[in-house]
């Protein structure tokens, strides 16, 4: 294994130590790490971040937008709990790093990027590198994806204070949403919503996060 990889495995291991008490979580599941491990941050990252690309922080994109660090985006992506069967919606596509480890885990990926240029470089990107199972689309998230509903799973990326309708409309019963609901101030409440099978939903906090607005035209 790459020595970078490896250091930042290392990272989400020990953050995921450190905010167990939180998030009930002290380790991901081995599907999670395995995946980490097989998306190589780097290509997600501009050139000038690139002595970066490891490190346990979030980094600038442009437009105002950041990837997120990597224990955020192994703790977000395991708490949907994916089957290799599973469809899965992404609000906020940004560099296409999150869109990538879930295309590892679920059959389908479905995200969303209300800025264009950012969706058009995302989707050549993840093209580029033979991502075949995600589906890259220019477009506001509030609304979700009604023509490929309903989901498996839905992740938002993006701090929304509230959640958006239309996302619970078109998650699967049984399925699960992780999303970052604001809060006062710089921070939010990464938030797990399941839904049951009479189609109820249930809403548990898991960490407190910050996170760029979810933007809704």
């Amino acid at each position: 294994m790459d020595v970078d990889i490896k250091y930042m495995l290392e990272n989400i291991d020990q953050e995921a130590r450190l905010t167990a008490d939180y998030t009930g979580r002290p380790r991901f599941a081995d599907s999670v790490m395995k995946a980490m491990a097989q998306v190589n941050r780097a290509d997600f990252v501009p050139d000038i971040a690139q002595s970066r690309a490891f490190l346990n922080a979030p980094l600038a994109i442009g437009h105002g937008q950041t990837i997120s660090q990597p224990y955020i985006v192994a703790l977000m992506t395991d708490l949907l709990e994916l089957s290799p069967d599973d469809r899965v919606l992404e609000l906020g596509t940004g560099s296409g790093y999150q869109a990538a480890i879930l295309a590892k885990l679920a059959k389908q990926v479905y995200t969303l990027e209300r800025i264009g240029s950012l969706a058009d470089a995302a989707a050549g990107r993840l093209q580029a590198l033979g991502f075949d199972n995600v589906s890259c689309r220019h477009s506001n998230g509030y609304h979700g994806w009604p023509e490929k509903a309903p989901f498996d799973a839905i992740m938002v990326t993006a701090a929304s204070p509230f959640v958006p309708p239309a996302l619970l409309d078109q998650l699967k019963p049984g399925g699960r949403l992780v999303l970052p609901l604001a809060e006062t101030g710089l921070y939010q409440q990464l938030t797990l919503i399941t839904k049951d099978e009479q189609g109820q939903t249930e809403t548990r906090p898991v960490l407190a996060v910050s996170f760029v607005p979810l933007v809704d035209d």
